[in-house]
This record gives C-alpha cells, sequence and structure tokens, in this order.
C-alpha cells in the first residue's frame, strides 16, 4: 500500500507538476486553498502534507497548529517562494519536518518526502511499542515476553517516579524514544510536556539558540526573543536523542546549565532557572564514545546517574514472534487481508534471523510480507530475510580493510558487520536498497560502514 501525499498549493500548474513527479511512489492528492485542507480532516490522514506558505485564504505556518491537532502524526514539509532562516526555525517551532524553498530539484523533493514517510512509518512504530509495553502488567500474554526486556520496564517503573537523569543506549531501532515516553509516562511530571530534539538533526548553527533560547538580534535572522527546548520543557521532561552527535562546545555549555540549573539565552545577559527532568540517549556505547571524542567524560557522568540498556532483537528472541504477531494484525486490518498467522518454516526464519535493524526491520519485513502473501498464512517464501551465519562463519571478506580480522569486532558487532556486507553483496553495493533491506536509515547505514571499516 502507497504512502499518501497531500499537496497544498493554490498554483494549480505546480500542483500538476509536483504530482507527476510523486505519483509513481505514492498516493497523491490535492488542495489549492486553506477551507480544501480543512475540509480533508475528518478523511483518512496523510503520511505527508507539502503545504505552500502563501495560500489565497490563509498562512501556511498558521495552518501548522490545525494540521497536527487533527493529523499529529502526519509530516508536514513547507514550500516557499522566498524562504528565509527565520521562517524556516519558525516553521521547525510549529511543527514542520522541512523547509523548502521553490525552485528545488526533483532529486531533493523525492528524498525529502521520502525521509519524511519514513519517519511517520517510525511514529506509528513507536505508538504499537508503547502499546506493547502497556501490556507488560496484568496482560494474559504479553507482546514482550523476554526476560530482558521485563527487567527493562521494572526499571524503569522503579527510576520514573523520581528526578533522575537517565541515560538510555541501545542500538537504532531498539525503542529508545519508546522508553523515554514510558519514563515521563510514570513520573509526577506526565501532567506536563516531554520535549524530544534530535541532536543529530539540529545544525551546528543553530544548536545552542534552539536548546537555550535567543534574544533579538543575536545572530541574523534572530527578530525576535524566543524560547529554547529547555524553557518549552519547564515542569516536564527534555529528551536529548542522540546526544552523542551535539558538538563538543554545546556540550559544555549544557554540563553548565544541567550543574547550576540555570540557561542563558544565546546573546543574553540574564539567565533563568531551569525545572525540567532530563533523558538522553545514544546508539554508541558511551565509553566509545567518549574515548573517540564525540562525548564528554563529565557530561555522561552527569546524565547516567540511571542507564537503562535497551538489548537488541537478536538477544531477546523470545519477543520476535509476539512482535511479529502483533505486526501482522496491524498490516492486515490496514490492507483488508485475512491472514491468520505464520507457517512454521516462516516462525523458524524469523526467530533464526539476527536483525540488525531490530524491531524497525521486523515490522518493515512483517509489512512486506502481508502484502506479498497468497495465502492464508506467512511462509518463509513471503519473508525477504534469511538465515544468517554467525559471527564465526566464513564470509568473504574482500570488503574488509587489507590486516584487519574480525576478532577486532565484539560477537554483536560481528553479527551487526557480516549482516551488513551480506546485504551489500546482494544488492551489488546499492547502499539505499541495502539500508531499506535492513530497516534502517540510509545515514545510520553509512555511518557504520563507517564505523565497520566496510569497503564498498
Amino acid at each position: 500500500m502507497k504512502a499518501k501525499v497531500l499537496i497544498v498549493d493554490d498554483e494549480k500548474d505546480l500542483r500538476d507538476l509536483l504530482a507527476s513527479i510523486l505519483e509513481e511512489y505514492y498516493e497523491v492528492a490535492q488542495a489549492g486553498t486553506a477551507v480544501a485542507l480543512r475540509q480533508t480532516f475528518t478523511q483518512e490522514p496523510p503520511d505527508v502534507i507539502l503545504l505552500d506558505v502563501k495560500l489565497p485564504d490563509g498562512y501556511g505556518l498558521d495552518l501548522l497548529p490545525q494540521i497536527k491537532k487533527n493529523w499529529p502524526d502526519t509530516e508536514v514539509i513547507i514550500l516557499s517562494g522566498h524562504g528565509t532562516v527565520t521562517m524556516a526555525v519558525e516553521a521547525g517551532r510549529r511543527g514542520a519536518y522541512n523547509f523548502l524553498t521553490k525552485p528545488f530539484e526533483n532529486e531533493k523533493l523525492l528524498q525529502d518526502v521520502k525521509c519524511a514517510v519514513e519517519r511517520k512509518a517510525q511514529s506509528e512504530e513507536n505508538v504499537t511499542l508503547r502499546q506493547a509495553l502497556a501490556t507488560m502488567s496484568g496482560a494474559a500474554s504479553p507482546i514482550f515476553r523476554s526476560h530482558a526486556m521485563q527487567e527493562v520496564v521494572r526499571t524503569v517503573e522503579r527510576v520514573a517516579p523520581s528526578d533522575v537523569a537517565i541515560l538510555i543506549t541501545g542500538e537504532s531501532g531498539t525503542g529508545k524514544e519508546v522508553i523515554a515516553d514510558l519514563v515521563h509516562s510514570l513520573s509526577t511530571r506526565s501532567k506536563n510536556k516531554i520535549i524530544k530534539v534530535n541532536c543529530a538533526a539540529l545544525p551546528r548553527e543553530l544548536i545552542e539558540s534552539e536548546l537555550f533560547g535567543s534574544v533579538k538580534g543575536a545572530f541574523t535572522g534572530a527578530t525576535s526573543d524566543r524560547d529554547g527546548l529547555f524553557r518549552q520543557a519547564e515542569g516536564g521532561t527534555l529528551l536529548l536523542d542522540e546526544i552523542s552527535e551535539m558538538p563538543i562546545d554545546t556540550q559544555s555549555k549544557l554540563l553548565r546549565v544541567l550543574q547550576d540549573q540555570e540557561v542563558r539565552p544565546v546573546g543574553g545577559k540574564t539567565s533563568y532557572k531551569t525545572n525540567c527532568r532530563i533523558l538522553a540517549a545514544t546508539n554508541r556505547r558511551p565509553e566509545i564514545a567518549i574515548k573517540d571524542g564525540k562525548l564528554r567524560e563529565d557530561l555522561f557522568y552527569r546524565i547516567s546517574a540511571i542507564s537503562v540498556h535497551l538489548p537488541s532483537l537478536r538477544e531477546r528472541r523470545d519477543d520476535i514472534m509476539p512482535l511479529a504477531n502483533s505486526f501482522l494484525k496491524k498490516f492486515a486490518a490496514q490492507a483488508n487481508r485475512n491472514i491468520s498467522g505464520f507457517k512454521q518454516d516462516a516462525i523458524e526464519r524469523l526467530t533464526a534471523f539476527d536483525w540488525p535493524g531490530n524491531v524497525r526491520q521486523l515490522q518493515n519485513e512483517i509489512q512486506r510480507a502481508v502484502l506479498l502473501c497468497e495465502g492464508a498464512e506467512i511462509a518463509a517464501a513471503d519473508l525477504s530475510v534469511t538465515t544468517m551465519k554467525s559471527p564465526s562463519a566464513s564470509f568473504p571478506m574482500a570488503s574488509a580493510p587489507a590486516g584487519e580480522s574480525d576478532t577486532d569486532y565484539t560477537l554483536l558487532e560481528g553479527v551487526e558487520r557480516n549482516a551488513i556486507i551480506q546485504m551489500l553483496k546482494e544488492t551489488s553495493g546499492n547502499k539505499l536498497e541495502t539500508a531499506k533491506r535492513l530497516g534502517i536509515g540510509r545515514q545510520t547505514l553509512y555511518n557504520k560502514i563507517k564505523a565497520y571499516g566496510i569497503e564498498v
């Protein structure tokens, strides 16, 4: 089933042009006015909206809160013929996923829409996992049956009511953001907001103003005072995702904020007290991030009073089939397919696979299988994954740097590294297709290829 994109622009020629570019990959709908957009709020929400700033009966940025209220999971890409840095920042504050200035290249548009669709899918995954976590107490058949995940949830239940800082670690796709949501929902701050920021996604020149706020005239484009994320999260929780990707000099300033519990906006002369709980997350191993100069050691100790590590899916295989059945039920209903379960050969393949993309990859695999399955049960032939060899198995290692052996990697890293190498071979080195099959983002794949020294 194709993702749906809604184009909202008063220029019909431009709408038709955008539709012609997108229709090969997505289901496309159009609206020419703010009124026409509002009339669609009762319909099935689109995955992505391309929204023009200037409409004959409204201002695009003013429509963003209405869109998010009616379709909270829909991603919005703002289109403007006269974009400015200030406008782009304001669009982000109001919930836009991205900001494109006309004219734009077709490839850039397609890439941004693709990334927005992937982010929407990840949000849906988080909803499923939150429902799974909710079944951990008192349900007859909880989705997370493994001892490892039950220990994680028990730890969260014990520490969530306090205000202690928590560092959540784990590979991409294991559900770190879901655990952050669980911590917040079980805390005394649950009536207030949880604000989330991906430190890797913020431009270096804007990250401090995003975190701490700024005053008018602090930098080019700062035409008014603006609150930072610390102030927005006042009384609630602030999640600093991928904190090891934050610039080191910003980490130093963050450490000072956490120590003094005071924030000074960029360009400001006075500080204000801050009262929000700090959660941090990273897919890097902290000790390696510190050694590589990616994470300040003193900041690490400040944010990791409690550490919660999410095991990878291959470390908790008892959860694979409960999760797979949950995803099957969801996607079969969406596709209006009467699929009752999995055949034994499919079960054996799913439980034997190492899932380098973790829960996110499993979800993508089940969705694909639902669409391709022709029978009443999913069989092994409906799956794209194959049983992986262990790290000690003999893979052709021509793609590894000369003089380097598998013993340079831990057991789990070896599994992931070999999985990437094998998938690159199957796709003839196509990184985009490899990332898609592994169920991870393209940038994540690039990072892992570099980290593991894989030559393509």
